[in-house]
């Protein structure tokens, strides 16, 4: 791990301590998406599925937050439903987390504040539901989500749906190829589109088993390249959202936030609430179960990367 200054920052739930002394596959897992992607109680529910679904696969979850300035990196069933019941936590990206770790605040890790901390851990595989990118009318605001940066520069594979629908998915997969991110889609050739299985978008790489990707991984770092790895997958083609009826609801949402004049780190968590409150609650189910999805392939991936690296040593 990291130095001593670094690690007296964080703290370790014991469950992911005795994870690291017994050298088992670890998953990290976000916090934005609890405090600020679904309201109370889904979102609880969610966070718990998600971690016994790793743990039944045989690894150990880590839900990364910042509790009173303090780095956890792992949380009891208790911390995680008080986080979940919390309107106390500010959306942290990397720039964020000194401010916070120094002013002693919550804070909730977007996915580039989650791939930075979990690369201090030497966590090696995230999951979450969507990665951000490049918003719609970017010309306009200029607005790129700081996830595209992390990706090119820390060294964690990120398990995903895709890049959330609300987005310039087009532009978003130009900006990963300029910043040499490798993107797979696994067991597709088309990159999903969060709530759809599948979009118009190839992708430049395909892998057809949870093993190859691990291997994909391992390779990489054989040849020591320090990005980060997109692993995209596809939700379930039963979980998946009626596309005519969320895309409408994302035109109609675009038009609000325009109108309104959100910016920003707010206008993501804007858009999904809207277009989930449009749909009638179609994109709240298919982001549920297409995280779901992803730590069950999070999980395997995870534990065939360690099985790469333990008969390593």
């Amino acid at each position: 791990m990291e130095d001593n200054n670094t690690l007296s920052l964080i703290q370790f739930s014991a469950e992911v301590e005795l994870a690291f002394k017994n050298k088992l596959a670890i998953v990290a897992l976000e916090s934005t998406i609890i405090t600020h992607g679904m309201k109370y109680p889904v979102n609880y529910e969610t966070a718990k599925s998600i971690e016994e679904i790793i743990r039944k696969e045989g690894a150990v979850p880590a839900t990364i937050a910042i509790i009173d300035g303090k780095i956890r990196v792992g949380l009891t069933d208790e911390e995680l439903h008080s986080v979940s019941k919390s309107d106390n936590f500010k959306k942290c990206t990397t720039r964020d987390i000194p401010y916070v770790v120094m002013k002693k605040m919550n804070g909730s890790l977007t996915v580039a504040a989650t791939m930075y901390i979990a690369n201090l851990a030497r966590i090696k595989v995230f999951v979450t539901g969507g990665i951000g990118g490049v918003h719609k009318e970017v010309s306009e605001s200029w607005d790129i989500s700081a996830d595209l940066l992390e990706l090119s520069r820390t060294n964690v594979s990120v398990v995903c749906a895709g890049i959330k629908s609300i987005l310039d998915i087009p532009k978003t997969l130009e900006y990963l190829e300029t910043s040499s991110v490798p993107v797979i889609g696994l067991r597709t050739s088309k990159f999903p589109e969060f709530f759809f299985s599948e979009g118009d978008c190839d992708v430049p790489m395909r892998l057809d088993s949870e093993q190859d990707c691990a291997s994909f991984m391992f390779q990489k770092d054989i040849l020591k390249i320090n990005s980060g790895v997109l692993f995209a997958v596809s939700v379930p083609k039963e979980s998946q959202a009626d596309k005519n009826l969320v895309s409408n609801a994302i035109n109609d949402a675009l038009k609000k936030v325009k109108y309104e004049g959100i910016k920003g780190k707010d206008v993501t968590p804007f858009l999904l609430k809207e277009v989930n409150e449009i749909s009638g609650g179609e994109s709240c189910r298919s982001n549920v179960e297409l995280i779901k999805n992803n730590a069950l392939v999070g999980a395997k991936i995870s534990i065939e990367y360690n099985k790469l690296i333990n008969n390593k040593k």
